[in-house]
């Protein structure tokens, strides 16, 4: 539900090792930021399709075990990961964009951050209602506001930060579990008939947006609540890694180590808390709150093996980064655009396929869907060097 919106587009896009350390850098954060455009489209996609997937609830229309190995697929691998990639993302190419601004870094960055909520603000009411742009608008005023930290202050602010959300969350579940063993109710478990919502979403155009509307506060109550402390952290990460233009040349060791941990601590948390929510549909509090005990603590490291991952294979196989690149270049505008088909085929505004499609179903949707963006933002980049959703942010932002 994450995008990244900060693109460097005036550079080659040829990632080869001849090149200077500055293109290879920025190709490595356009693929990445690609890479991660898929990961946010199979999260969202089963929010978009189904009203089941809003309350993590089973649908009951799809009970077969392939459906529940998908569904595993989905919420092990996926869920929770790769808006942290983007978070990271961003943080880093704020540094960019300090440099480019000079003594205006602060006017711009204003003027960036209030386009970025206008955009996130029509994405949540016209098309998708999980977004996560004006989030991040408001999370970059406290980016700038700490933009003068040095690498190593920024990181330890960010490990603070995860640590008390840590703890936090940790205490939330030993006193829920507590409240529950006395007999008091903690579920939050509020979604008892979905045929409104379906009716809604497979309505018209107004009764969508009417729909939106009406869940909006609690979907955005929700990433605040979940993730953007998280999402906070990682900017801070991100900030520190382009402060000292880490991507240029990451040590092998440390991918290394990234892989190691991220593939077995990272995916034993993400496994443990994608299987309880495979098997248990009670809407427990305390079971979501040692779900969040659990993610903030290991998700981090599962989306750093994917990206020292992918940053391993990239350098031995440039294919990989030259087919990602325009992808990411083009972030704003392919995360809108996902948007924009899934509620074409979904709801009222098109094919009104809410509540029709089986989990493994939407998996395929999504690669192809995926795909077609690569294709796409491939032969759009040949030719120009900002998506709509690129220049609109652009104009607003430097008035031009």
């Amino acid at each position: 539900m994450r995008i990244m919106l900060v693109s460097v587009t005036t550079l080659p896009r040829d990632p080869s090792p001849s090149l200077s350390p500055l293109v290879r850098r920025v190709v490595e954060v356009d693929m990445l930021r690609g890479f991660a455009l898929f990961g946010i489209l199979v999260v969202n996609i089963s929010y978009m399709a189904s009203p089941y997937g809003t309350f993590g609830l089973p649908d009951p229309d799809f009970t077969r075990a392939v459906d529940d190995a998908a569904r595993l697929v989905g919420e092990t691998l996926f869920v929770d990961k790769f808006y942290l990639l983007f978070a990271f993302l961003f943080g880093y190419s704020f540094t960019f964009q300090a440099e480019r601004a000079g003594a205006s870094v602060v006017r711009r960055s204003l003027r960036r951050y209030g386009a970025l909520f206008l955009l996130g603000a029509f994405h949540a009411v016209v098309l998708w209602r999980g977004d996560i742009l004006t989030v991040y608008a408001v999370l970059g005023l406290v980016l700038l506001a700490a933009r003068r930290a040095r690498p190593r202050t920024a990181v330890k602010a960010a490990v603070i930060l995860l640590a008390v959300l840590v703890a936090f969350y940790a205490l939330l579940a030993g006193f829920s579990f507590w409240a529950e063993s006395v007999g008091r109710n903690t579920s939050i478990n509020v979604f008892d008939d979905p045929s409104q919502m379906i009716a809604a979403y497979r309505g018209g155009p107004l009764d969508v947006i009417g729909e939106n509307l009406a869940l909006l506060p609690g979907m955005l109550s929700g990433i605040w609540f979940m993730q953007a402390g998280s999402a906070m952290a990682m900017f801070l990460f991100g900030f520190a890694a382009g402060q000292v233009r880490l991507l240029e040349d990451v040590p092998r060791r440390w991918l290394v180590r990234a892989q190691w941990l991220g593939f077995t601590a990272g995916l034993a948390g993400s496994l443990a808390v994608g299987v309880t929510h495979l098997v248990d549909h009670s809407g427990s509090g305390a079971l979501l709150a040692l779900d969040l005990t659990v993610t903030t603590a290991t998700a981090p490291l599962l989306a750093a093996a994917y990206a020292a991952t992918l940053l391993r294979i990239s350098n031995a196989r440039p294919g990989i980064a030259r087919a990602l690149a325009p992808a990411g270049r083009l972030s704003a505008s392919n995360y809108l655009g996902q948007s924009a088909l899934m509620a074409l085929l979904f709801t009222g505004y098109g094919l009104a396929l809410f509540a029709k499609a089986s989990p493994p179903l939407l998996l395929g949707i999504a690669a192809a869907v995926f795909a077609g963006q690569l294709l796409l933002s491939a032969w759009w980049t040949r030719s120009h060097r900002y998506g709509p959703a690129e220049w609109w942010l652009r104009t607003l932002t430097h008035g031009r």
